[in-house]
Parts: C-alpha cells; sequence; structure tokens
C-alpha cells in the first residue's frame, strides 16, 4: 500500500562521471542506453545534469534490450569524438560495449556504465580491458555509514562464500528504519507507522535516508567508482572517496 524508496533516482547514475568531467575541463558527451524504462530516465537526467554542468551533449542513442553488435552506434560516436561517453546499461550490455570500444578503438577521456560494471564478474570477463571504466553503485561494504563495518562482518561471518551486494545491505536498511518508525509511533497501527517514515532522516548501514511526501528518496547518494588494478576504487563524491580518478583514460594502443 505504501511505497518508499531506499535507492537515488535513475538520473544520478552517472552524475559523478559528469561531474568528474566537469571539475577536469572536459567539454563534449556521448550517451547511449538500453532501450527500456531505467536506462532511458537515466539518460533524460544525464542529459539535464551535463547541460548544467556545461558540458555538449554530442549524440544521444538508444539500442534495442539484448543488443549484442554495437559496431555501429560505437562508430558513430568515433566519429563524435566525445570527451566522455555515458552508457546506460545493464551487465551484459556493459561488458559487450566496453569489449567492443577496445576491438573499434573507441577512446573517450572518460567512460562509465551503470548497472553491471560494479559486479566482480565485470572484470573477470574483461580482465585489463575493465581498466579505467567507471561505474555507479548504491553502496559499498567500505563506506563509512553507520554500523556499515559490522553489517558487513557479521554478513560474511552468517553466509560464508555469498556475494554481498547493495541489495543486501539495502534490505537490511529497510528494517533499521522500519524499527524505527515503529518506535517513534509508538504503534504498529500502519498509518502512524507510514507518518513516522515520512518524518525520518536516518542514518543506515546503507546510508542516509529521508524521503519527500511522496515518498521518494531525498537523502541517499550513489557514489562513483573507478576499476584500477583489479579493484573498484570509489573516486565520488569526495566526502566518501577512497582515492583519486586515473584520468585521463589511455588509449587502448597505450596500454
Amino acid at each position: 500500500k505504501y511505497v518508499f524508496m531506499l535507492q537515488s533516482p535513475a538520473e544520478v547514475y552517472l552524475e559523478g562521471l559528469i561531474d568528474l568531467a566537469a571539475q577536469r575541463g572536459l567539454k563534449t558527451v556521448a550517451i547511449i542506453n538500453e532501450d527500456t524504462l531505467f536506462p532511458k530516465a537515466t539518460v533524460q537526467g544525464t542529459i539535464e545534469l551535463a547541460k548544467a554542468k556545461g558540458l555538449q551533449v554530442v549524440f544521444v542513442e538508444a539500442y534495442p534490450k539484448g543488443n549484442t553488435d554495437f559496431s555501429a552506434v560505437l562508430t558513430k560516436i568515433r566519429a563524435a569524438n566525445p570527451d566522455v561517453l555515458g552508457a546506460a546499461t545493464y551487465f551484459d550490455d556493459a561488458v559487450a560495449i566496453t569489449r567492443q570500444m577496445k576491438e573499434l578503438n573507441v577512446n573517450p577521456k572518460m567512460y562509465g556504465v551503470t548497472v553491471g560494471g560494479d559486479l566482480p564478474k565485470f572484470y573477470d570477463l574483461l580482465g585489463r580491458n575493465a581498466e579505467f571504466v567507471y561505474g555507479a553503485t548504491q553502496w559499498e561494504p567500505e563506506l563509512p555509514y553507520p554500523f556499515a563495518k559490522g553489517f558487513t562482518e557479521s554478513y560474511k561471518k552468517e553466509f560464508p562464500g555469498a556475494d554481498l551486494s547493495y541489495h543486501s545491505a539495502g534490505g537490511y536498511a529497510g528494517c533499521q528504519i522500519l524499527v524505527e518508525a515503529i518506535r517513534r509511533a509508538g504503534s504498529l497501527d500502519g498509518e502512524k507507522v507510514r507518518e513516522a517514515i515520512l518524518k525520518i532522516n536516518l542514518g543506515t548501514v546503507y546510508g542516509s535516508f529521508k524521503v519527500d511526501q511522496d515518498g521518494f528518496q531525498v537523502a541517499h547518494k550513489m557514489v562513483m567508482f573507478q576499476w584500477q588494478d583489479g579493484k573498484k576504487v570509489v573516486v565520488w563524491p569526495e566526502e566518501f572517496a577512497a582515492g583519486k580518478a586515473k584520468f585521463p583514460t589511455p588509449p587502448w594502443s597505450q596500454r
């Protein structure tokens, strides 16, 4: 009956890439996306963010769901020669686009993906070709959120060998929020708990939680990482950065 968002909205998946590009004086950006709801929403917001940061959007194109051959769109991108390439992806297309960028010698100074790039399997499949790629993530175990370290240690002890993803942390945070809302409401009544949640401004293992009157998240922040020497290094925002971005991305011929 009631929906409250834990995660950041779609448009901020590439916010870090755009912000870092603007900080480094880059001027042009190309954006591609799978032609489905989430990637399209991401692109719409990214175009607005890019313009607000003073970047010129020189190329935008969608590709069908399930597409495996990106040679046509990447050839157009190579001709446009953007400083930045942002791709609103899932896992399979993120891998294929990265692999085919090398094959077609597409060399933006920065290249980032959304969903898929944060999975260890992304690097496992691409190896050194994943180096320098930026990715967005809702949560990482090393982020300095309240009890995040304890949660991570407890999770690994309880589920040895299991993947620890942002879904797990988000699920735990949802329970934290519900318990706190019940405590504040002093009741299990749904309406009272809902009203309490609408007023909560809480730090959780998943980061900050606060929603507007429609239940949409306004506090949780995405982070941007870059694959560096086989590891994800958080490089944005500055308050959470564990390292600095390796910039610019060198051409494929110089790696």
